[in-house]
């Protein structure tokens, strides 16, 4: 029975006969999972109205594919911005699952509008609040159903989903299981597109549990899923394909696919992690190392959208302040949950990734550069003013053949690749030549030759604070740590310089010349240091005075600088901080203020 738009909550408060009357030339439609609604660029035709199922946004992608905007639930209307405005669409939007929609056209809208204003303030209100969701914070970004498949018989699913569920309820969290048990119970009947709506509508999250097997149960799991999780075994290999290619899902055309890697204590490797995560073609990859664990909980807070990511900036040797602003966010209790960086600001957040305690990661960082310069193998220039030996030797010493995807924590690294004029993002693959990239500031490090046509340099030449890089994989706070200065540069270092005997003179050979700050701001001039700060939920920018990005033996002040300034923001009356506990995160989870503390 075609439903009636007084069923819509919005418009329950419309004039009766004006909801008859448009009622009679509403058109009512089904969309079977991942078909097109409305693709980017079309002229608008009308608005449609979500009835019942799941339907999501899309913006094109700079090389193909499609990047996810947000989902739109029971009751939204879709389209209205375009209709509105009279111009195309600016993104595309596909059904999850199978959804039920009514389509009103342009002039039954527009009588809609006019006999009902407050149908405007409310459309005026959804399109102020997606036009503000970055992404990240808006509960139209986040998905609800989840399908969790296991990819052995050895896997123990059920065990695993209600280790989450636990772990959500602890976040005051409300999670329910659905397996094929209940499938059976309803004998099939009733779990259509308006059954899921209420079962979303009553929890945070919809557990949809099977193993990958030939059954009508599995292609419902894959099929009505948000999100797909496949849960696998470290110490296995998997086949190919994993799953049939004509398995239909739009989870899987669009991307929204993870691999839980599930470690069971010295596992015996008989894949890598990249095989794993290239088989259940995932664009995130967690690893999961016990049972009741700190992975577990992690796990539940990316479920929450309450996971905490944390950015780091370049800057040279004011990156040392990032050890300091470290060292205090442990000590308050908050986990990182994915990490990223660029230079030096990488080369710390790796030290954070690999798991060591903040006294090692003092330990290595002054071992390596304080205690030593490994920028001191100078040349005569021909791609660079030293060899970069010692720093490719101080990588291989510190971070060995580690690879970036079997790090506890997810965690990015950012370079700049000069052929291709745009970012590398370095989320797998080599984590020390990830790092040897993003810390390759041109004419002073060789830049890193990659495949056949990438050219890496530092990643600070167009991204010194990769906020946005953070935002498009991560959904949760951002907390920003940037030790970058509009001044950075000292006139006086040019002022009648020496020759570099002269400066060696003075100097020794632990202390970079002038031509590093020169380089340095050369290659950045472009990029503004406080671009991208508005992007993090807490921002903690270091006052380090006359602390240069030169200065490597001024570690213990540096990290000082760093801690004291974020103890400074932990003390901050806004509340995102004052209790290390799942409830703090939760609040900071729900905050959109900026917080400074210099």
């Amino acid at each position: 029975m075609k439903p009636s738009l007084s069923e819509i909550p919005t418009l329950q408060d419309a004039p009766s006969d004006v909801l008859a009357a448009l009622d009679a030339v509403a058109e009512w439609f089904s969309i079977p999972a991942g078909w097109p609604l409305i693709h980017a660029g079309e002229p608008p035709d009308g608005v449609y109205f979500l009835i019942s199922g799941s339907l999501a946004a899309f913006k094109p992608g700079e090389r193909g594919g499609h990047s996810l905007l947000g989902y739109i639930r029971h009751g939204e209307p879709v389209g209205e911005m375009a209709m509105i405005a009279r111009e195309p669409h600016s993104g595309s939007v596909f059904a999850m699952r199978d959804s039920e929609v009514l389509k009103l056209p342009p002039m039954a809208f527009d009588l809609l509008v006019h006999a009902h204003p407050p149908m405007m303030e409310h459309i005026a209100r959804i399109m102020l609040t997606r036009a503000r969701a970055t992404g990240r914070n808006s509960p139209r970004s986040d998905p609800r159903v989840y399908a969790l498949i296991s990819t052995s018989p050895t896997i123990d699913i059920m065990l695993r989903a209600r280790t989450l569920q636990a772990a959500l309820k602890r976040l005051n969290c409300r999670a329910v299981i659905v397996t094929e048990d209940d499938q059976h119970q309803m004998n099939g009947a009733g779990m259509n597109s308006a059954w899921f709506d209420t079962l979303e509508a009553k929890n945070d999250a919809v557990f949809l549990v099977s193993p990958i097997a030939d059954t009508p149960w599995f292609r419902t799991c894959i099929r009505q899923a948000d999100r797909i999780w496949f849960f696998a075994r470290a110490d296995a290999r998997p086949s190919l394909p994993l799953l049939p290619p004509e398995e239909p899902s739009p989870a899987r055309q669009f991307r929204l696919v993870d691999v839980v890697l599930l470690h069971h204590g010295m596992d015996r490797k008989a894949a890598t992690t990249n095989e794993w995560r290239v088989a259940c073609e995932a664009s995130r990859l967690f690893h999961w190392r016990g049972v009741e664990d700190e992975d577990a909980a992690r796990l539940a807070r990316v479920i929450a959208r309450r996971s905490i990511g944390l950015v780091l900036s370049g800057g040279g040797a004011r990156a040392y302040a990032h050890i300091g602003v470290v060292r205090a966010l442990r000590e308050a209790g908050l986990p990182f949950d994915i990490i990223g960086g660029t230079s030096m600001g990488a080369i710390v957040g790796a030290c954070v990734a690999m798991g060591w305690p903040d006294d090692e990661i003092e330990h290595r960082i002054r071992k390596s550069f304080v205690e030593s310069n490994p920028l001191g193998d100078y040349v005569i220039p021909v791609v660079g003013l030293v060899r970069g030996r010692r720093v490719e030797d101080r990588l291989q010493e510190h971070f060995g053949e580690t690879l970036i995807e079997d790090l506890g924590v997810p965690f990015f690294a950012v370079s700049t690749d000069l052929v291709a004029g745009d970012i590398r993002v370095h989320r797998g693959g080599s984590l020390r030549k990830a790092l040897r990239a993003s810390i390759s500031l041109p004419g002073i490090l060789p830049p890193v030759i990659d495949g056949e046509n990438g050219l890496l340099v530092d990643g600070a030449v167009l991204r010194n604070f990769p906020v946005d890089v953070l935002k498009d994989m991560h959904r949760g706070p951002i907390i920003g740590v940037d030790v970058a200065r509009r001044d950075g540069i000292d006139l006086e270092d040019f002022r009648d310089p020496p020759g570099f005997m002269g400066w060696v003179a003075a100097h020794g050979f632990q202390s970079a010349p002038p031509i590093a700050s020169l380089l340095m701001r050369a290659a950045t001039l472009a990029i503004d240091p406080w671009e991208g700060r508005s992007g993090a939920d807490v921002l903690i920018a270091p006052e380090m005075g006359d602390i240069d990005m030169r200065d490597w033996k001024r570690f213990d002040e540096t990290v000082a600088a760093g801690y004291e300034s974020a103890v400074a923001a932990l003390q901050r009356p806004h509340g995102l901080f004052h209790a290390p506990t799942e409830d703090a995160i939760g609040d900071m989870a729900g905050s959109s203020s900026l917080e400074i503390a210099e």
